[in-house]
């Protein structure tokens, strides 16, 4: 069992970030690493900037959790140039979720909803090219550099656990959280970190798994995820299923 930081000490964030890279606007992109600087899981919040309650809940999590005790490799905002905006897009108004080099990559402007029952109708560049934003090239060269088994990326609200690869993590995930659990999200998505990972994952084992956070007050949603997010951080979640054999 894990001993938290004591409540009175929660509201700095103590674990020392590493800079992986630099956004658009040159703010730096920061990764907080174990001590043992490898992780088999990345977990990433805010890749899309107004998706702000991904970081809240990260960092709450974090916040509870003594520096030797973390496992995986936290990003608590891909995005900050959008988040300092409060916009889906990056400074360069790229939806980076939709810059990956994939084999459907698509010049073509992207579409996104602002809420879970809306038309898909607000538009958005994948970039000029694929990975052609900072961001996207340092989450990437970052991913080849820590090489996790795992990455969980946290986005809001559609209320779901999106996993294509239909892996044992993304159910635990999606049981303990009580959402739905899908392998496909029901519409093209051109460009995505999922659909990257899973042309990766060929012969490396990589899987990407989406929560999708519900909609939801902040304090329900930490009240809700905080715990979940801290056994996945100290390594409590199985990447694979315990054999009978």
């Amino acid at each position: 069992m894990n001993s938290f930081v004591p409540r009175h000490d929660r509201g700095v964030l103590r674990h020392t970030g590493s800079v992986y890279g630099t956004s658009v606007d040159g703010v730096p992109l920061t990764v907080y690493v174990p001590e043992s600087n490898s992780a088999e899981i990345l977990i990433l919040a805010a890749i899309h900037g107004d998706e702000a309650e991904t970081t809240v809940v990260m960092s709450e999590a974090l916040r509870y959790l003594p520096v030797g005790d973390l496992k995986a490799a936290v990003i608590l905002c891909g995005n900050p140039d959008g988040m300092l905006r409060g916009t889906r897009c990056n400074a360069r108004g790229v939806d980076l979720n939709r810059n990956f080099p994939t084999s459907n990559w698509s010049p073509d402007p992207v579409h996104y909803k602002s809420r879970a029952n809306d038309a898909r109708d607000i538009a958005l560049s994948p970039g000029a090219a694929p990975a052609s934003e900072p961001e996207t090239q340092a989450l990437i060269a970052l991913i080849d550099k820590l090489k996790p088994r795992a990455v969980v990326t946290l986005h809001s609200a559609l209320a779901c656990v999106d996993d294509a690869g239909a892996s044992h993590l993304g159910r635990q995930l999606a049981g303990r959280c009580a959402l739905p659990f899908l392998t496909e999200i029901g519409y093209p998505t051109p460009g995505s970190m999922g659909t990257w990972a899973t042309e990766r994952a060929a012969g490396r084992g990589l899987n990407l798994v989406t929560l999708e956070l519900e909609d939801a007050s902040l304090y329900a949603l930490k009240d809700h995820h905080v715990p979940i997010m801290l056994d996945l951080m100290t390594g409590k979640f199985q990447l694979d299923a315990k054999s009978d054999h």
